[in-house]
């Protein structure tokens, strides 16, 4: 018998949002060739992640970003985006609709 994989946990969000950016590699980086390009998709799902593991609604995770430099820095983001941005392309990634029509 042989011992199980050590799986190592993070209680750090942005060794998570590190983590979920390289992980987001796999899907396409806008979401529409005519985006406005503020934030990529792989951003979005680093986001969702990270708002899911602190267990923030999307106004309380914007508020955290602002307030939170080296969060912001992680996730490659130059500005902050509204938490409508951040809930619309949550339900974009929950449909597994990384393209748009």
């Amino acid at each position: 018998m042989g011992t199980a994989p050590l799986r190592v946990m993070t209680k750090s969000p942005v060794k998570l949002a590190i983590t979920a950016l390289r992980a987001a590699e796999a899907i396409p980086v806008y979401s529409s060739t005519r985006s406005r390009k503020d934030f990529t998709m792989r951003q979005h799902l680093a986001m969702a992640s990270v708002r899911q593991f602190l267990k923030l609604d999307y106004r309380g995770f914007t508020t955290l970003l602002e307030e939170f430099s080296e969060l912001r820095d992680a996730l490659g983001l130059q500005k902050v985006p509204h938490y409508t941005t951040i809930q619309k392309a949550e339900q974009r990634l929950k449909k597994g609709r990384t393209t748009r029509c």
